[in-house]
């Protein structure tokens, strides 16, 4: 293996537009490796339907390095090390992460190297813009989020093109340390990652083809479509972005340049890229977020400790139809859209008063593109105590919510199919269907469908009391 250089693959499960191993080509053989980290990722270890996702992620890279990747798990720097003497390896390239703890591992890799005179050259395959180049002019972080993007991310450098794929990759494998793929243990011990996965294609070429779709068939009409879930409108990139099956500046340069488009689409799917890059930029500046109120006057909140309604609203058993339906499309599916999001994070905080952290940590463990800067950004956002965080008066009703943005049931019954004979009118509030209605539609509620857990109207009323109470605290 003369003139071996490592390329270490972490959250850029790519070959096209990946700038460290474009680099890392030009400068002779590669040695391709990935390592499950299972030492310093501590409670940020991958949820269940990530380390699924990443299976089947990393067998299709495999398959496109000629099933040349090298497999290892356990510590970075001790795998890192004996690939080194082993191989007598001078050069590493890797592209950055944002998560503390990978920070923190990253800068102790790089010094250790170093100091053995290892050249480690490292670069930016995961945001559009460094989150240090999209500072406030006095240079502190933003806050909030559209003079970030409109001021912050525009006073940067435009995001650079995408970089095709290198002409030539000559890779070779690690024949001594290396583990299989199966050895990597990422595969859960029951069929529920089998669903998951019967809903997804996974894998760059799969990415690709999403993009694709997407910008033909759902960015016209994205501003408006985005927030009905029975429509196509929205790109369900994430999890491929997440993983690096696709790269930010791949979506960005592939919407900015479609001419099909009304500006006004483009311009909202923009900014929902703008809006990883913001979380991003939280996660990197305030590296806390995943666990600590952004707004500090929110560590007094009267949080109650429920674990039947938890329990009921992680099942999807909550007596809310749109409720209900977003939490079993998660656990079928691995995703939950958008809007959906929204209304399931407000119904946790806002009507059952669970703190945030409770719905972020099971997002954490069934979202196929659970992604720490996204998910605490966007909890806390939903909670009333992050960064421009949606005010916390602002409760989203379900019965409104789904009356509005799933009026013909489309959504809400595929995932509850027990309601299909229910009325479009008594859709979203069965408990108020006449009792003959809930007899034809073969609905016992308590029984085939669970009653409400919560009266909406008082618990919102509950809720502003204690928001009321933080107020007068502070």
């Amino acid at each position: 293996m003369n003139n071996t250089k490592i390329f270490w693959f972490r959250k850029d499960l790519r070959i096209s537009d990946n700038p460290a191993l474009t680099e890392a080509s030009k400068a002779g053989n590669i040695l391709p490796i990935y390592i499950h980290d299972i030492e310093n990722s501590k409670d940020h270890a991958m949820g269940s339907a990530s380390k699924c996702w990443l299976h089947y992620s990393l067998d299709s890279l495999d398959e496109s390095l000629k099933n040349k990747l090298s497999f290892y798990i356990g510590n970075p720097l001790k795998i890192i090390l004996e690939l080194i003497d082993e191989y007598n390896i001078n050069q590493i390239y890797w592209n950055r992460c944002y998560e503390k703890w990978r920070i923190d591992r990253d800068k102790n890799i790089k010094e250790i190297l170093k100091g053995k005179n290892i050249t480690v050259n490292t670069f930016n395959g995961s945001l559009l813009w460094e989150p240090w180049e999209t500072l406030k002019d006095d240079g502190t972080p933003y806050k909030v989020f559209t003079p970030f993007f409109r001021k912050g991310c525009t006073k940067a450098n435009p995001p650079r093109e995408p970089l095709p794929t290198p002409n030539k990759l000559n890779v070779v494998a690690d024949s001594k340390y290396s583990k299989t793929l199966k050895e990597l243990d990422l595969l859960p011990k029951i069929s529920w990652g089998e669903k998951i996965l019967n809903h997804w294609q996974i894998g760059e070429d799969a990415a690709q083809n999403k993009l694709k779709k997407f910008i033909n068939k759902g960015l016209n009409g994205y501003k408006n479509g985005r927030n009905f879930p029975a429509k196509h409108n929205v790109s369900r990139l994430s999890p491929h972005m997440h993983f690096g099956e696709v790269s930010p500046n791949q979506i960005w340069y592939a919407a900015k340049v479609s001419s099909d488009c009304d500006v006004n689409d483009k311009d909202h799917f923009l900014s929902e890229l703008g809006w990883r890059e913001f979380s991003y930029s939280l996660l990197y500046h305030f590296p806390n977020l995943p666990h600590k109120n952004l707004q500090n006057k929110f560590d007094s909140f009267p949080w109650k400790q429920d674990k039947i309604k938890l329990e009921a609203w992680k099942q999807g058993k909550t007596g809310f139809p749109i409720v209900d339906a977003g939490m079993r499309e998660l656990w079928q599916t691995g995703y939950i859209h958008n809007r959906i999001r929204m209304v399931v994070g407000s119904f946790l905080v806002k009507n059952l008063l669970i703190d945030w952290r409770y719905g972020e940590r099971w997002f954490w463990d069934c979202l196929v593109d659970a992604d720490l800067a996204n998910n605490s950004a966007s909890w806390q956002w939903v909670a009333g105590c992050g960064a421009d965080a949606a005010p916390y008066f602002r409760i989203f009703n379900p019965i409104t919510q789904g009356n509005k943005f799933d009026a013909a049931g489309t959504y809400t019954r595929q995932y509850l199919p027990e309601l299909e004979k229910i009325p479009d009118k008594y859709l979203f509030c069965p408990w108020e269907a006449p009792k003959e209605i809930l007899s034809t539609a073969g609905i016992e509620l308590g029984v085939d469908y669970p009653k409400p857990i919560v009266i909406v109207s008082e618990s919102r009323e509950i809720a502003l009391a204690a928001f009321a109470s933080i107020k007068k605290n502070n």
